[in-house]
C-alpha cells in the first residue's frame, strides 16, 4: 500500500523539476514553432525508449492508445506541447504562466465531471487563495505589457490548463494506459509539426543546448512525476502542485536573464508557496489520521 503522501510527493517532484523550463526557453532564443519542433522530438525519443524498455505488454499498450481516452490523451499532449511553446514565445513568463495557473479549476471540473469525485472544501480554498496569489504577481507585471501578443500567450496559457488537467484526470480514470507512449506519441507528432513549420534549415538557429535541457531532461521527468501522481491523487491536488511553475519559473527567468520581479510579483508569490504548504500540511494530517 502507497504512503498518503505517495502521489502528492511525486507531483511536488514533477513541478518543481519543471520551474526552471521557461528560463531555458528563453536561453534559445528560439521561436514558437522551433522550441516546439525541438521540445516534442526530444521528449517523444525519450518517452517512446522508455516506454519500449519498460512494458510489459506492448500490444495491450497499443490497442490502449486507440481507444478514445488515448486519443484524447494524445491530443490533450499534442496540444500542450504546442501551446505552450508559442505562449511563451509571444507573451511575458508571468502573464503565461498566470493563465497555466487555471489548471486546479479545470481539473476539480474535470474530475467532477468525468469520475464523479467530489473536490474538498479545503481543495477549494487552496485554489481560491493561490490564485489570489497569481492575480498579484501578474499585477505587478503585467500593466504596460498587456500587448494584443501578451493577451495572445494568457489565452494560450489558459487552453494549456484545461489540456493538462483533461490529462491528469483521463490518466486517473483509465490506470491501465501506458504513461510513457501516451506522452511519447503526443509530443512526437507535436515535434513533428514543428520541424515542418519551421524547416529542416531554420531548426538549428539559437542554442541548441537550452533546448535540448528542456526536451531531454525537463520535460520527461516532470510529465512522468506528474502524470503518474494523478494515479495515486486528485488531479486537483496535482494541478495545485503545478502551481509552484507559475511562481519560481518567473523568478527562474530573472535569476538567468535579468527580467526582475517587482515587489507586487514578490508578495503574490509568498502568497501561493505559503498557501500550497498548509495545504499540503492539511492534507498529509487528514490522511494519516485515515489512513
Amino acid at each position: 500500500m502507497r504512503h498518503p503522501l505517495f502521489g502528492l510527493g511525486l507531483a511536488t517532484l514533477g513541478a518543481l523539476v519543471l520551474t526552471p523550463d521557461a528560463l531555458f526557453m528563453r536561453l534559445s532564443g528560439m521561436a514558437g514553432y522551433q522550441m516546439v519542433g525541438w521540445r516534442g522530438a526530444m521528449m517523444g525519443a525519450v518517452m517512446l525508449a522508455l516506454w519500449a524498455a519498460t512494458s510489459q505488454g506492448r500490444a495491450r499498450d497499443l490497442a490502449a492508445l486507440w481507444s478514445g481516452a488515448g486519443l484524447v490523451l494524445i491530443v490533450s499532449q499534442y496540444a500542450n506541447m504546442t501551446l505552450f511553446s508559442l505562449g511563451i514565445a509571444h507573451a511575458p513568463v508571468a502573464v503565461m504562466l498566470m493563465g497555466v495557473a487555471a489548471a486546479p479549476v479545470f481539473a476539480a471540473l474535470l474530475s467532477w465531471l468525468v469520475m464523479g469525485e467530489r473536490t474538498r472544501p479545503a481543495t477549494w480554498a487552496a485554489i481560491v487563495a493561490v490564485l489570489t496569489g497569481l492575480a498579484i504577481a501578474v499585477a505587478g507585471d503585467g500593466g504596460a505589457r498587456m500587448t494584443g501578443s501578451a493577451l495572445i500567450g494568457a489565452a494560450a496559457g489558459l487552453a494549456v490548463a484545461l489540456v493538462l488537467a483533461l490529462n491528469f484526470v483521463v490518466l486517473r480514470a483509465r490506470p491501465g494506459m501506458s504513461i510513457p507512449l501516451v506522452i511519447g506519441v503526443g509530443a512526437t507528432l507535436a515535434g513533428a509539426t514543428g520541424w515542418a513549420v519551421t524547416g529542416p534549415a531554420a531548426m538549428a538557429d539559437g542554442a541548441v543546448w537550452a533546448i535540448a535541457v528542456c526536451g531531454l531532461v525537463i520535460l520527461p521527468m516532470s510529465f512522468f512525476s506528474l502524470s503518474l501522481a494523478s494515479r495515486h491523487t486528485h488531479a486537483s491536488n496535482v494541478s495545485l502542485l503545478l502551481l509552484l511553475e507559475t511562481v519560481l519559473g518567473p523568478l527562474w527567468v530573472w535569476l538567468g536573464v535579468g527580467e526582475a520581479p517587482t515587489p507586487m510579483m514578490l508578495a503574490g508569490g509568498a502568497m501561493v508557496v505559503v498557501s500550497l504548504a498548509v495545504y499540503l500540511w492539511h492534507t498529509g494530517r487528514r490522511r494519516m489520521a485515515v489512513a
